[in-house]
């Protein structure tokens, strides 16, 4: 990275795309504390921090869930570290099962579900957290698109209905501009901001905005660019 300046909105829904291997997977690491910074700052709510560890939710491409473990266990996961009270944390995540479409699957171990559904319980011990920035490092990258689909309105609901803040990573122009209140476009390494996009429209109907099918043609001449090694 090198100038690298990122300010996210509370509440807001911000996305970053840039071509394979710039360092946007090592800039989540860098933030939750898995590899140091060598220099510059980190801050939260005005307070410079060494990094986001127990500040942030970090979903991942693949669902990391225990094979061994029931749906419901491996949600529970986060409070049972954490020592919270295990009646209160179950029916939350109970809640939870139920709010995301995994009723009657709490019992189930993860080999017995599909892709998609493992995905939902991967969310459900995002929320386990209880952190209010959620980390995203292309979480539908590995189900099909029919069930990524569904799985992207559960996403909004992490801003909607749960009132967190996002940061995500996505190689899918379409769903960041169908998801984002913030498009950043990154360049090669060294990794830095080529572009910022603010989508302030209704994410409703999206699909057919002329104004973001604009952008979506030119991020993608943009990146098409980058890997032709023409900018």
């Amino acid at each position: 990275m090198e100038g690298f300046d990122l300010t996210l909105r509370r509440g807001g829904f911000t996305t970053l795309i840039g071509p394979s291997g710039c360092g946007k997977s090592t800039l989540f690491d860098v933030l939750t504390g898995v590899f140091p910074r060598d220099s510059g700052r980190i801050s939260w709510l005005g307070e410079d921090i060494p990094d986001l560890m127990g500040k942030a939710a970090y979903m991942q491409q693949k669902d990391l869930l225990l094979p061994w473990l029931s749906l419901i266990d491996n949600a529970m996961l986060p409070a049972t570290i954490a020592g919270n009270d295990a009646d209160i944390s179950r029916r939350k995540a109970i809640s939870l099962f139920r709010r995301l479409g995994l009723d009657d699957f709490e019992g189930y171990t993860p080999r017995k579900v599909s892709g998609g559904m493992r995905q939902r319980c991967a969310l459900v011990r995002t929320l386990m957290f209880e952190h209010e920035l959620v980390l995203l490092d292309e979480p539908l990258s590995s189900i099909d698109a029919i069930t990524r689909r569904g799985l992207q309105g559960l996403l909004l609901l992490l801003q909607s209905e749960f009132n967190k803040t996002i940061l995500m990573i996505t190689h899918d122009i379409e769903e960041a501009l169908l998801l984002s209140d913030e498009l950043l476009v990154l360049t090669p390494m060294p990794m830095r901001v080529r572009e910022r996009f603010v989508l302030d429209m209704p994410k409703a109907g999206r699909s057919t905005n002329p104004e973001l099918l604009k952008i979506k043609e030119h991020v993608l001449e943009e990146l098409e660019g980058e890997t032709r090694g023409e900018v």
